[in-house]
């Protein structure tokens, strides 16, 4: 217990030197060799991601409050891991990764959000309690006070601890960034949604994915492809995330 407390004091000197923006790195989904889904006309979803992350990026940038990075600024290719590295590097506390949906049914219409699954947190928090470098990057300055025995119990319920607030956080972030997005286009379900998906393995970092629309349906792709349309779309995810900090006034001191 001595050196959970140790953590959190740390942590605590940590947030009030370092009080400073809100750093948001924004994932343009797939990329380069990666076309993403593509609609009937010939729209990439790669390119429609890239140019939504660039206006939303843009959009943080401009607010005093925020700090925007892009995991990726051109067509080029980036594994998934390497996106949640890009975004540990740039001390991100939020990573937003954008994406367009697509279906068989052509008729599928809506954005959507996901939030990391439980089941996929356990298996990466596993994961990380198995490789001090990853520990530590996660723990970071407290990294060091805390794996001097290398004490498993007290590693899993700092990064428990970690977990359970960074899913509360992209939930909650979620459901402001959806209530946002119904005001400019239709939803495809009105709840965040849990899945194991790649780009939402950090159990340090709180992530959303965000399915701005389905691009195999005709009348979705002819909007994606809309310049107003994206900037719309980047308009509401800024919107949304500003409003959760606005909420939680601490957030960027909690990181």
């Amino acid at each position: 217990m001595k050196k959970l407390f140790t953590f959190f004091i740390l942590l605590l000197l940590c947030s009030s030197a370092c009080a400073a923006k809100v750093v948001i790195a924004v994932d343009a989904g797939h990329g380069g060799k990666d076309s993403g889904a593509i609609g009937k006309n010939k729209l990439y979803e790669k390119t429609v991601t890239l140019s939504i992350a660039k206006k939303l990026t843009n959009l943080l940038n401009k607010d005093p409050n925020f700090k925007g990075v892009l995991t990726r600024s051109n067509d080029h290719f980036i594994s998934v891991s390497q996106r949640s590295e890009i975004a540990r590097k740039n001390k991100a506390n939020l990573l937003i990764s954008v994406h367009a949906d697509a279906a068989p049914n052509r008729n599928a219409t809506g954005a959507s959000i996901w939030v990391l699954s439980t089941k996929r947190a356990d298996t990466e928090l596993g994961r990380w309690l198995e490789q001090d470098e990853k520990q530590s990057q996660l723990l970071g300055g407290a990294g060091d006070a805390l794996s001097d025995d290398h004490d498993p119990h007290l590693s899993q319920a700092v990064l428990d601890l970690q977990f359970s607030y960074s899913q509360r956080v992209g939930y909650e972030l979620a459901k402001q960034v959806l209530k946002e997005m119904k005001g400019i286009t239709k939803l495809h379900k009105s709840a965040p949604e849990h899945a194991s998906l790649g780009v939402l393995r950090s159990p340090d970092i709180p992530s959303i994915l965000v399915e701005v629309g389905f691009i195999s349906n005709e009348g979705e792709e002819r909007l994606l492809s809309s310049n107003a349309h994206q900037n719309k779309i980047a308009k509401a995810i800024y919107q949304g995330i500003e409003n959760y900090v606005k909420q939680n006034p601490k957030f960027g001191e909690q990181h």
